[in-house]
């Protein structure tokens, strides 16, 4: 069959995207899924009577505990995000985009970074509980975090900024003459926010709710170092993994990842029962005034508690890292403080190592997301096909798996030659993880350039390609201009996890490449915990910096990357 020259184009688009999803998502998860069927060489359903059977009690309850402490999650992070946003977006008052910007601070603090600052922050030997017991002369602490409380507490400030971004967002895009017009019908306040305003914002709450739950159950970093006897699936693959039983942690990864996918499938249903559109234009969200200056100044009050709040586990990373070994072991507070630990790190020669990977590596990852995602995109959005709609599902699946399912996949696909690994065993190497990275973040730069894309008028690129631009010119000068704030928004957020990443690198790190916050963990083993919170300053000061450069250079706003 002869193509014409619209086909050759799909096809010289698609051959790359395919080639990347089929080698590296596609084919790895299929060795994950053939694992799971093998025992001792062999075809069987063993793995999964172990997993089911009344002898692995444990299995069954990591399971439950993972789906539950993952719907609560998404609760609790509701409940913040939500609120939050509509205060900030809907009244003006004194000190809002200030408040506002605070808001959205637990996104520069890595997962375990953050889990390190909650521990010494609200621990057994915390800073609060500690100051609380002083200041009211109590016999023991009042409260201290661990378990399951903990781990919630932390996925609750770490996680509600989806919430608080995706609503904020979708708030912001509401059309206010739909609720005028329903004030002008009588309708009360609570009646438009329940029958206007909210139906409106629920394709962002679902989306968020999606993220939560699917970050939730990959949670690795809270359970590892808050959970006690608590048992999670993340942490059973990490276990099975480790003491060499790779049959029963891809049974593993492939129950957690069919959860996950199952819940994914569950919301999109949800989205789709309804027509969320609107059916007019508007000028965007306009914010009230806030008169009664005894409710104005409630609201200040509120926003600095918030602030507050926020920003304590930050100043506790800074503290902790200000901490000379040795000065703070058996007293309550710390003692001294001075620059020693950043010192100490400075004067070893390998300190920059672990930096240099994990900045390395990131922008290795990333720039393979950009160029994937301005191409898969393109395809997806503008070009036709058969075969569309799987290619979109193919794209999204690294969103759906957990991060140690991933990191699973990779280590059963490629701790062999195969031509996607070019002849080459790629476990122990240094490319390992740049490749993870690169998966586990196709989805956010495809999402984000898919919508800037779908805003594109067709007209545009045709009046190029009409004054006698060719296809590839009027696709480097027009098409890419005009998507590339999507673009950036999806690389930017990838580079920010990337640099933070933990469950996916505590499988696949060797010593070679590995990153920061692996070797926040070495130190925090070794007891050197000034020296892990030296580490972690420098981990949150990059992302901050990314952050800076972004959005004064590139205009790319942080809260805009969701």
């Amino acid at each position: 069959m002869k193509l014409n020259a619209e086909n050759r184009k799909t096809l010289l688009l698609l051959i790359p995207v395919l080639v990347v999803l089929i080698g590296y998502v596609l084919y790895p998860s299929i060795e994950t899924l053939l694992e799971s069927f093998r025992k001792n060489g062999l075809f069987s359903l063993q793995n999964y009577q172990d997993f089911f059977g009344t002898k692995a009690a444990a299995n069954l309850e990591a399971l439950w505990h993972s789906v539950y402490i993952s719907l609560l999650s998404v609760l609790l992070s509701a409940l913040i995000g939500i609120p939050l946003a509509y205060i900030f977006n809907r009244y003006d008052f004194p000190g809002r985009q200030f408040f506002s910007n605070i808001a959205i601070m637990p996104i520069v603090l890595p997962s375990l970074v953050g889990v390190m600052a909650f521990m010494f922050l609200y621990g057994e030997a915390g800073l609060i509980p500690n100051a609380i017991k002083d200041l009211f002369n109590l016999a023991e602490i009042p409260f201290s975090i661990g378990g399951v409380s903990g781990i919630l507490l932390v996925h609750a400030y770490t996680m509600y900024p989806y919430f608080y971004m995706t609503t904020s967002s979708a708030l912001n895009n509401i059309d206010p003459s739909l609720e005028e017009a329903a004030y002008n019908l009588g309708s009360s306040k609570t009646s438009v926010f329940r029958k206007v305003t909210f139906p409106l914002l629920t394709p962002g709450l679902v989306a968020a709710s999606l993220l939560v739950f699917m970050v939730s159950m990959a949670s690795f970093s809270a359970p590892f170092l808050l959970a006690g006897g608590y048992r999670v699936l993340s942490l059973q693959i990490y276990f099975s993994k480790v003491n060499g039983n790779l049959e029963m942690a891809a049974t593993q990864s492939v129950i957690l990842s069919a959860v996950s996918i199952s819940f994914l499938l569950f919301m999109r249903w949800y989205q789709g029962r309804k027509d969320y559109r609107m059916a007019s234009k508007g000028i965007g969200a306009h914010r009230s005034e806030v008169s009664n200056s005894v409710l104005k100044w409630c609201l200040v009050s509120l926003g600095i508690v918030a602030m507050i709040i926020l920003l304590l586990p930050h100043a506790t990373l800074l503290i902790l890292s200000l901490v000379p070994e040795g000065g703070w072991t058996w007293q309550t507070y710390p003692q001294a403080f001075s620059l020693e630990n950043f010192r100490l790190l400075f004067e070893d020669p390998d300190i920059w190592d672990p930096v240099k990977n994990s900045l390395i590596m990131s922008a290795l990852a990333c720039i393979g997301v950009f160029i994937f995602g301005i191409i898969t995109s393109y395809a997806l959005v503008k070009r036709s096909f058969i075969g569309k709609n799987l290619l979109d599902i193919l794209v999204m699946i690294p969103w759906a798996l957990p991060a140690t399912v991933v990191g699973m996949n990779l280590i059963l696909a490629f701790n062999q030659a195969s031509p996607f690994s070019f002849g080459k065993v790629l476990v122990g190497t240094f490319w390992i993880l740049p490749l993870a990275y690169f998966i586990r973040f196709i989805p956010l730069v495809v999402r984000s350039t898919s919508a800037v894309l779908e805003q594109m008028d067709d007209s545009i690129e045709e009046a190029a390609q009409n004054l006698g631009a060719r296809w590839l010119y009027t696709f480097r000068r027009v098409v890419i201009p005009i998507i590339m704030p999507g673009v950036l928004s999806g690389t930017l957020l990838a580079f920010v996890q990337a640099v933070g990443e933990f469950p996916t690198s505590v499988l696949l790190y060797t010593i070679g490449n590995r990153p920061i916050s692996i070797e926040i963990m070495n130190q925090l083993r070794q007891f050197n915990i000034g020296q892990a919170a030296a580490y972690g300053m420098i981990q949150v000061s990059l992302i901050a910096i990314v952050l800076f450069v972004a959005y004064k250079f590139l205009g790319v706003k942080s809260e805009n990357t969701l």
